[in-house]
């Protein structure tokens, strides 16, 4: 008696954790949410990556492509932005100046972010210390992205740079900036769980 007690008991914990996991697997924006809570801006990664649900499903590296693939569409809008902050009527040679560096700086970005995509694909069927080395370059691709954008705003870092070009480019940049250091955590947590 106490052994079928026991069998019953095993039985019904055996059942509740496979419709808890396949209640998981079903929802892949709990799962979204879940995992960006490992970034820096939760929200923003919830948020930035929810309508690619389907996409993503519960899967750790298309979640990691996702938030790549959202920092660049994000980055090559920003360097589309910053582009036309050049073209402001009156502006300053020395905001004219930062505005050139930020322009080179995102379209490194945009390159760097694209290349940690493409070696992100090569992780497919990598292992061992391939998946090591593929990782390593997406992990140093990202983190020199999220540097160039990093270093966009510093032409701006002087007092007399403040006005519309600075707080304009400021705000566009952080933007972006937060959602590449998000991909970054995500790329991150793939690399930790491989």
């Amino acid at each position: 008696m106490a052994r079928l007690g026991l069998y019953l008991f095993i039985l019904k914990l055996v059942i509740l954790t496979a419709e808890a996991g396949t209640g998981m697997r079903s929802n892949p924006i709990e799962f979204i949410k879940s995992s960006c809570r490992a970034t820096r801006y939760p929200v923003l990664c919830a948020e930035s990556l929810s309508g690619y649900a389907r996409v993503i499903g519960r899967s750790d590296r298309q979640l990691a492509i996702t938030a790549l693939s959202v920092s660049i569409s994000r980055t090559r809008s920003c360097a589309a932005f910053v582009k036309k902050m050049a073209k402001v009527r009156g502006i300053k040679s020395r905001e004219y100046n930062a505005v050139q560096d930020c322009i080179e700086n995102m379209g490194d970005s945009v390159d760097r972010l694209s290349e940690s995509v493409k070696e992100l694909g090569r992780t497919g069927r990598a292992v061992g210390e391939d998946f090591v080395w593929h990782m390593s370059n997406v992990q140093t691709w990202v983190s020199a992205a999220l540097t160039d954008q990093t270093t966009c705003l510093d032409g701006f870092a002087t007092p007399r740079m403040d006005g519309y070009v600075k707080a304009s480019i400021r705000r566009r940049v952080l933007g972006v900036s937060q959602l590449t250091s998000n991909a970054l955590a995500l790329v991150n947590r793939f690399a930790s769980r491989h």
